[in-house]
C-alpha cells in the first residue's frame, strides 16, 4: 500500500479503470513488476480487476490524496520503516528501535529532516481527520470556554471542535517547530509539555500523546497539565483503549502497540492502566466515552 501511495495509483484510477500497461506508462514503473504489485493489491481488496482493467475498491478510495494516502506513505517509508526493521533489537532490549537505527529520538529527527516531518504531519492529519467527526459527535465540547489542545500537531482535531462549537475558543500548544506548521486561523503557542502547559483552560485535550511515552514521561506530562489546571477544569485523553483480554479482532491494536515500541517508545494501555497512570499524575478517571472509532475519550478531573 505504501508503494501504491508513492506511485499515486489511487489518484490515477479515480476517474476510470486502467490496464496495468497504462499505469506502468503513467508512472514509469517496470510493466511486469507493476503487474505483480497490482495483483497483490487485488488480493488485499485495495483494487479489483475486471476484463484486464484495474479499478478502486472502497478500501482503495482511501489511498487517494486527502484521505489515507499520507498515512500509507509514512508507515511504509523511512524513518518508520527503518525503525520497524529494528524490532528484534527492541524486543531484546526494550529500547526504541528508532534510536538504534537513527541515533536520536523521532522528534529530534523530524526537526532536522523537514521532508520526513512533512510526511509525519500528513499521516497524522489524515488519521485524525478520519476520526475527528466521530470524536466531536460523541463528546460535548460546547460547555467549555477554552480548550487547550496539548501536543495538537497541526490542529486538525481542534479545528473540527471549533467548527462544530462556534462559542468555544481553542489554543493549540506544541513544539515551536510544530505549531509553525499549524492550520491557518488557529491560535497557537509553542513550548514543551514536559516543562509547562498554558494556564487558563477549561479543558485540556491530548490526542495520541500519552501513548507516545512510557509511564515516567507520561506521568510528567500529566503533572504539567495538572499544575496548569483549576479544580473545575477537565482533562480529555483521546486514546486507543486496549481490552483486558486480547482476541483475533485486536490485531491492529497490537501492531499499533509494537509501533509505539519501535518508534516513539510509548505503549497502548488498558482502561485500568490509564486509570493508574492518571492517578499518579494527579487525576481521577471519571468515564470512558466511546466515539464509534478505534479511539475513546477518557475524561478525568483533578484529584483532591
Amino acid at each position: 500500500m505504501h508503494v501504491a501511495a508513492e506511485l499515486g495509483l489511487a489518484d490515477r484510477l479515480a476517474d476510470a479503470p486502467q490496464t496495468g500497461a497504462e499505469l506502468a506508462a503513467a508512472t514509469g514503473a517496470h510493466p511486469q513488476a507493476l503487474r505483480r504489485l497490482l495483483r497483490a493489491l487485488v488480493a488485499m481488496e485495495v483494487l479489483a480487476e475486471v476484463d484486464g482493467r484495474f479499478r478502486l475498491t472502497p478500501v482503495g478510495e482511501e489511498l487517494r490524496e486527502g484521505r489515507q494516502k499520507g498515512a500509507a506513505r509514512f508507515y511504509g517509508g523511512d524513518p518508520n520503516w527503518g525503525a520497524w526493521g529494528a524490532l528484534t533489537h527492541s524486543i531484546m532490549t526494550g529500547e526504541r528501535g528508532f534510536d538504534h537505527v537513527f541515533g536520536m529520538r523521532n522528534w529530534e529527527y523530524y526537526k532536522s529532516h523537514p521532508e520526513a516531518a512533512a510526511r509525519f504531519d500528513a499521516a497524522m492529519h489524515a488519521m485524525t481527520g478520519g476520526i475527528a467527526a466521530g470524536i466531536v459527535a460523541a463528546y460535548d465540547f460546547s460547555r467549555f470556554g477554552l480548550v487547550v489542545d496539548v501536543g495538537g500537531g497541526d490542529g486538525t482535531l481542534l479545528a473540527e471542535i471549533l467548527h462544530a462549537n462556534p462559542g468555544v475558543r481553542g489554543l493549540l500548544f506544541d513544539r515551536p517547530d510544530v505549531v509553525a506548521r499549524a492550520q491557518p486561523g488557529l491560535e497557537s503557542v509553542g513550548g514543551s509539555f514536559l516543562e509547562r502547559v498554558p494556564e487558563g483552560g477549561d479543558a485540556y485535550l491530548m490526542k495520541s500523546i500519552i501513548h507516545d511515552w512510557e509511564d515516567t514521561e507520561g506521568v510528567q506530562i500529566l503533572r504539567r497539565c495538572r499544575e496548569a489546571m483549576t479544580p473545575a477544569a477537565r482533562l480529555l485523553l483521546v486514546e486507543r483503549v486496549l481490552p483486558e483480554r486480547i482476541g483475533p479482532d485486536d490485531l491492529e491494536a497490537m501492531l499499533g502497540d509494537l509501533n509505539m515500541l519501535t518508534g516513539p517508545g510509548g505503549r497502548e494501555r488498558t482502561e485500568a492502566e490509564f486509570s493508574a497512570l492518571l492517578r499518579e499524575g494527579g487525576f481521577a478517571l471519571q468515564r470512558v466515552v466511546p466515539t464509534g472509532t478505534y479511539m475513546s475519550v477518557l475524561e478525568a478531573i483533578p484529584a483532591t
